[in-house]
């Protein structure tokens, strides 16, 4: 008879050097409950000062000092009874902070939200608005105001007041047919941005979109929720070759209380603006983009009349990469801009002067600039993050204006991935590291040399239950729960530090192939502990391989499908041609075709892992969500001779139902490509089915509609094919709270039939 007595100490008891706990390889209920998942500091800012920041801790907004990481005061205690704080903004001046509660998702980005307005002089706590919840709320860079959409209308609110002044900026905005403030649906998912409008530097004007979609057809999708007759979601979906929003800049200044049309030099209405904003002297800056998306203009517009330059042009023969925040950032002295760009095959940076002309390249190399962090206006630094060393890992340096003195700020020693956030004044920075084997590292940093101040999370805990871990520090010896395991003979057999589980995590290895094409291609397979050589697993390839995507990366971050791996599979995964950071050339030959290079990568690459000695090539499976779905539709279709399984979960099956700007920025529009579009359809192809497939898709999904998969099911049927099928009511692109549900599914239907 074995006894196990628990307590807790604060007390040291020797050396720990005996584990009591055991340990067991990592199941999917871990990665379900988040056991694996890494810990950040939440709701970060940088403040004006350059001096401090800001994190959210509960309902709170603390202030923290960067030269000692200490706390240095709360700027806002949530009331007792106050709702819950999801997010927070501070005015430029720091006077005002508008506080997020009681957020009702719509689409990826956008939401309806109750705000709420924090005046830290006063103390004043009061609503944004008592008319309803608002979407995208935002505080002028002054304090003195706010704006917000309701019901696709702007609306200005002034805070300085004993009471908050609402007024209505615009009048007819209508579910439908008239936007403002906001993005339609197309914009939203593929330009990544829910707010549709910017202050002025000086807080006297707001340039904000104005959208048509009139004439922008329907999707409609039944909702059930448990009623006795189903409703209609109806939205505006424009599809690849039909009509988008007609889409308008527009200026609102306070002072004369009117409204002006910015000229956009364009003589269609068919383009697309895909950012807008303000240089600090007041000018409005506007983004344009043809439909094919392979002509780009940035254009600066006079606030006051309308009127406008152009400042840059670019043109490809292909496409312009996606358009961002990044994209053109202006210097802060006012002579001129840097602009991100492939122009020499390769994505970096360009200074150029205010009137459009090429000064120099900041940064150069077979390598690219993944992110602009800023650029420091005393010493005239870039700070930046780029995929130089390799294109699996991310660093973070500095260079000179000019492009000289370069300098690396991320560690040497820490090898994976880096991404910063600088502060005002650039004399300290935030860097978030991981790799494979670690957890995300928050340490805050000198941007002089890039020395650590202090780390602000470790994710210890997790470290520690890792079976290849540390053990835990001393701090945490002292308040640990131990445990003294006591025999038949009553004899104490050791003590041991006592986590919640400790975790066996298989490896990750990383490899690159060469396929038959002669392209190199970059993977990595996960192997359990106890790998053995001498047997022959079966493989689940897990990808997503969408144009400019990357999976095959150093970073942390373990899926669903790692719990395969303690089942007895091995888990791979290959970055084909399309994807992204090795390259404009890389990245755009699947232009015109899409899907057909990327299927061919992961036929070879099934191909290549049967060769290996340790694999069974005959139990080769393939799994994608959304583009992963529409490749795993495809591999075990066209590769019916080397995949014996699918899993597509809300998959494309053809490019013609999908969203304008997407599918025609790669594919170019149907009524020129159709061979494009039909060749690389899965619903083409469903006779050639041979081995297992799993299908499943959510009849809410707004993104890829269910009308995918269910013309895929009337191809197989007709074919007579054999496949099984995942139908989630109400459900989304995510599959929501019935995400738990397909997965775990999923890896029974693996385990059954692989």
């Amino acid at each position: 008879m074995v006894r196990r007595i628990f307590f807790w100490t604060l007390a040291m008891v020797g050396s720990l050097s005996v584990w009591a706990e055991s340990a067991h390889t990592v199941n999917y209920d871990d990665i379900a409950k988040g056991e694996l998942s890494a810990r950040t500091v939440r709701g970060l800012r940088p403040m004006a000062d350059g001096e401090h920041y800001t994190t959210l801790d509960g309902g709170n907004v603390l202030r923290w000092r960067y030269a000692t990481g200490k706390l240095v005061d709360t700027l806002f205690a949530a009331p007792a009874d106050f709702p819950r704080v999801e997010g927070y903004e501070l005015s430029d001046d720091e006077s005002k902070m508008l506080l997020v509660t009681g957020r009702e998702p719509i689409y990826r980005h956008s939401a309806r939200v109750s705000y709420y307005v924090y005046d830290r002089g006063t103390g004043a706590l009061r609503p944004l608005s008592p008319n309803g919840k608002q979407q995208e709320a935002t505080l002028s860079p002054d304090g003195r105001r706010a704006a917000f959409v309701r019901d696709n209308d702007l609306f200005v609110v002034d805070l300085t007041g004993d009471t908050l002044v609402e007024r209505r900026v615009t009048h007819d905005g209508k579910r439908g047919s008239i936007i403002n403030g906001i993005p339609d649906w197309v914009y939203e998912e593929e330009y990544s941005f829910a707010r549709a409008y910017e202050w002025a530097p000086s807080s006297d004007a707001i340039a904000f979109y104005r959208f048509d979609e009139s004439h922008v057809k329907e999707y409609s999708m039944n909702t059930f929720g448990g009623k006795l007759y189903p409703e209609n979601y109806n939205f505006k979906y424009p599809k690849a070759g039909e009509r988008n929003s007609i889409v308008e800049v527009k200026v609102y200044r306070f002072d004369q209380d009117t409204t002006l049309t910015v000229d956009l030099m364009s003589d269609t209405t068919d383009i697309y603006v895909p950012r807008i904003g303000w240089t600090d002297d007041g000018r409005v800056v506007v983004h344009w983009l043809n439909r094919l998306q392979n002509h780009y203009r940035v254009l600066l517009g006079d606030a006051h009349t309308g009127a406008t330059t152009l400042l840059y042009e670019e043109r490809n023969p292909r496409y312009i990469e996606r358009i961002n925040n990044e994209t053109v950032t202006f210097l802060p002295d006012g002579t001129g801009f840097l602009v991100k760009s492939e122009r020499n095959g390769w994505m970096h940076l360009y200074r150029y002067d205010m009137q459009g002309q090429l000064v120099n390249a900041v940064t150069d190399g077979e390598w690219e600039v993944t992110a602009l962090y800023g650029i420091d206006p005393k010493k005239g630094y870039v700070y930046y993050q780029s995929t130089e060393g390799s294109p699996l890992r991310r660093r973070v340096y500095a260079v000179q204006l000019d492009g000289t003195g370069k300098k690396q700020l991320s560690p040497d020693d820490e090898v994976g991935t880096h991404r910063g956030v600088f502060g005002p004044g650039y004399r300290y920075w935030i860097d978030y590291f991981s790799n494979t084997t670690t957890p995300t590292v928050v340490t805050l940093r000198r941007v002089a040399d890039g020395r650590a101040v202090r780390v602000l999370e470790d994710n210890g805990m997790l470290r520690y239950r890792m079976v290849d871990g540390p053990n835990p520090p001393r701090k945490l010896q002292k308040e640990a729960f131990f445990e003294s395991v006591e025999t038949s003979d009553g004899t104490i057999t050791g003590w041991g530090y006592v986590p919640t589980k400790r975790l066996i995590l298989p490896h990750k290895e990383f490899f690159t192939f060469t396929t038959p094409e002669g392209v190199e291609l970059n993977g990595y397979m996960l192997k359990p502990i106890d790998f053995d050589s001498t047997r022959r697993y079966p493989v689940l390839m897990t990808q997503y391989s969408g144009p400019g995507s990357q999976e095959v990366a150093d970073s942390w971050g373990w899926s669903w499908e790692t719990a395969l791996v303690g089942e007895g599979y091995l888990v791979v995964c290959v970055d084909g041609r399309g994807t992204g950071f090795r390259g404009e050339e890389f990245r755009k030959c699947t232009y015109g075709n899409l899907g057909a290079l990327e299927v061919q990568d992961q036929i070879a690459a099934a191909r290549y892992l049967g060769t290996l000695p340790y694999v069974d090539s005959t139990r080769i499976g393939i799994y994608g969500w959304s583009y992963g779905g529409f490749m795993a539709l495809n591999c075990i279709l066209k590769g019916a001779d080397v995949f014996a399984l699918a899993v597509a979960v809300a998959p494309v099956t053809s490019w013609r139902y999908y969203d304008t700007i997407y599918t025609e920025l790669y594919n170019g529009l149907p009524q020129d490509n159709a061979a494009g579009y039909d060749d690389n359809s899965p619903i083409h192809f469903a006779r050639l089915l041979k081995g297992k497939l799993l299908l499943a898709h959510g009849t809410g999904d707004d993104n890829v509609h269910i009308q995918n998969s269910y013309e895929m099911i009337e191809q197989l049927v007709r074919a007579d094919k054999d496949f099984e099928l995942l139908i989630y009511p109400d459900k989304n692109h995510g599959m929501g709270t019935s995400r738990d549900h397909l997965l775990r599914r999923a890896i029974r239907f693996i385990q059954e039939n692989l």
